[in-house]
């Protein structure tokens, strides 16, 4: 099998690059941003897809959150895992 070159790998990745779905904020209705702004700590179940394997909270620009929705959510995770709603770190199993 051939090794392919730097201009092949440079192709490969700008087709990955323009594959890249848009991330959209899941709490902006219509790309717009309702006031007040809240994030709801009770909703583990949204609140686990904003916490990775290990309890970090996953940044902007893995989730497409925007930055005014990124700062509840983690007031949210913060107040969820002080109730004992979510873990502080991942289970070692």
């Amino acid at each position: 099998m051939a090794t392919p070159t730097k201009a092949d790998i440079r192709k490969i990745r700008k087709k990955r690059a323009r594959l890249k779905r848009k991330l959209t904020c899941r709490f902006c209705p219509d790309g717009r941003i309702p006031r007040p702004v809240y994030v709801d700590y009770k909703d583990v179940k949204t609140l686990k897809q904003m916490v990775d394997r290990e309890g970090r909270i996953l940044p902007r620009r893995r989730t497409g959150t925007s930055a005014i929705y990124q700062r509840a959510v983690r007031r949210a995770v913060l107040r969820a895992r002080f109730i004992g709603l979510l873990p502080y770190v991942a289970d070692d199993n």
